[in-house]
């Protein structure tokens, strides 16, 4: 999908917005998991999620090879959204976003702050994707998958940061959305040439990508119930699941309590705010606890944007 050196003129660009996001190894996720832990930090990108990498990217090239282009438009229940208001607005690029009725009010909020005009539209993020594509035919504007090449090299530039300042890592938890953040660390991986064990992670009420990761093709799902909505997905990219099939070795699926627990974990070792999809790659490690014991395992924090109301759930009352 792209060469090592396109990868690091993509985290230049990157660098242009932001510095590189810290990998740090904490000592009080040690000694919970029996393993070395490091974590990189996408909680600390000025969206607070890892999906701004590939929001600049992508935004980049599109306002560089189509400066004619009357806007974007786009589904998400959140972060993917906010990557594109923040770049659309950085490269004058007008961006329309929906997301599903009862999305997240304070990502709602974030949005419009970066400047995009929201519009909400069915239940759950696949109908939003839906309206999206027939709203750019119909308004002329450019439609913004959730995993295109762009996005992936993007969001692959956190990998690349992670690989080379953490020592050698026998496994990489990432949580899966639609993607592009697994297929950028496997795709970072490689280039490298490097041998970590790139392990996916899903909610067991949206295991997608996990069914169709075990029956070989793409496998979709009627509904999506996790309150860990940035791995709420019901329809899986064809693009993707191959990269996936290619360089993961497997996918571990997760309840929304071990999510809940990994979230109050973080917060009580770190002091870092995880989102659900944020905490899923710890509450794998946990679940696989035994078979990490005493390895070097790295975690991917890729996003803090939790609700006030769930944080008090899961965090607050559980305290």
């Amino acid at each position: 999908m792209f060469t090592l050196t396109e990868l690091e003129a993509a985290a230049a660009l990157v660098h242009g917005a932001f510095a590189s996001t810290p990998a740090i190894a904490w000592p009080l996720l040690a000694a919970r998991s029996d393993a070395e832990v490091w974590v990189k930090h996408e909680n600390h990108t000025p969206t607070g999620a890892f999906k701004l990498r590939g929001g600049l990217v992508y935004m980049e090239r599109l306002a560089r090879e189509r400066p004619q282009v009357r806007g974007v438009v786009s589904a998400t229940r959140g972060n993917h959204g906010q990557s594109l208001a923040y770049a659309g607005r950085r490269h004058g690029v007008p961006v329309t976003i929906l997301v599903p009725h009862g999305n997240s009010a304070e990502k709602n909020a974030a949005m419009r702050a970066f400047g995009a005009r929201l519009v909400e539209h069915g239940e759950d993020f696949d109908a939003a994707r839906e309206e999206a594509a027939r709203l750019a035919a119909a308004e002329g504007l450019e439609f913004a998958p959730s995993f295109a090449p762009d996005l992936v090299k993007g969001v692959a530039t956190y990998a690349l940061e992670f690989f080379r300042a953490a020592p050698a890592l026998d496994a990489l938890y990432v949580p899966i959305g639609m993607g592009s953040g697994i297929c950028g660390c496997i795709l970072a991986r490689d280039l490298l040439g490097l041998s970590t064990e790139i392990i996916g992670v899903q909610s067991t009420g949206a295991p997608s990508y996990a069914l169709s990761f075990a029956a070989g093709h793409v496998v979709t799902t009627n509904n999506a119930e996790t309150r860990a909505d940035g791995m709420a997905t019901r329809v899986p990219d064809a693009a993707a699941l191959e990269i996936i099939r290619r360089g993961a070795a497997r996918i571990v699926t997760v309840t929304d309590d071990e999510v809940a627990a990994a979230v109050r974990a973080l917060w009580q070792d770190t002091h870092n705010l995880a989102e659900g999809a944020g905490a899923a790659s710890f509450a794998a490690l946990m679940q696989e606890r035994e078979a990490m014991r005493g390895r070097r395992v790295g975690i991917v924090l890729s996003g803090g944007n939790i609700d006030l109301e769930l944080f008090r759930d899961w965090v607050l009352a559980a305290a």
